[in-house]
């Protein structure tokens, strides 16, 4: 992990820099709107509206501040392009206190190992920043995500949330090192 910037948080790797989003770059933003499967579900979709908009998009990236909580865009190193993102959330459906990762990335970066390797570099920043546990919330059809996962570390538990228009969400963890002292 490379010291933080005055924007915030910077996670490096090998191939990858996981970074605070610039405004400028709402349209790769949008893009991933557009990219996502029809199945997910409508409010995280582009609307028929065109809604969220790039402005719109902009406005959500000038608003948010550095924490251990939070999207951070997934830069290639080598080409300094935004791919996706991937990062720590406050889920709504996850006890407080113990986030949840979620990551995304343009198609044309799939099947490369981009996001197991900037889901590793979020779980070592959330160990590193002293989660306990982390939680993943994944549609059972999502089988590159449920492998992204198990090679970062987290397994499924018994939780299931039906839901026969979009597909049954998993639940899975992962423990994170116990406090040293």
């Amino acid at each position: 992990m490379e010291e933080p910037g005055p924007d915030g948080i910077v996670l490096t790797t090998e191939r990858l820099r996981l970074r605070p989003w610039r405004v400028a770059e709402a349209p790769v933003l949008r893009q991933l709107w557009e990219e996502r499967d029809p199945r997910v579900p409508p409010h995280r979709r582009p609307g028929r509206d065109g809604r969220p908009t790039v402005e719109e998009l902009g406005r959500w990236i000038r608003e948010q501040r550095p924490s251990t909580l939070g999207w951070l865009a997934v830069e290639r190193r080598g080409q300094g392009d935004v791919v996706g993102h991937c990062g720590l959330l406050a889920g709504e459906r996850v006890p407080a206190g113990e986030p949840e990762i979620a990551f995304e990335l343009l198609r044309h970066a799939w099947h490369r190992g981009l996001a197991t390797e900037a889901a590793a570099a979020v779980v070592g920043w959330a160990d590193s920043s002293g989660h306990r546990r982390l939680w993943a919330t994944v549609r059972r059809r999502n089988g590159a995500s449920l492998r992204v996962l198990a090679r970062v570390g987290f397994e499924p538990t018994d939780r299931v949330e039906p839901d026969d228009a979009h597909g049954d969400t998993l639940f899975l963890t992962r423990p994170m090192s116990p406090p040293v002292g």
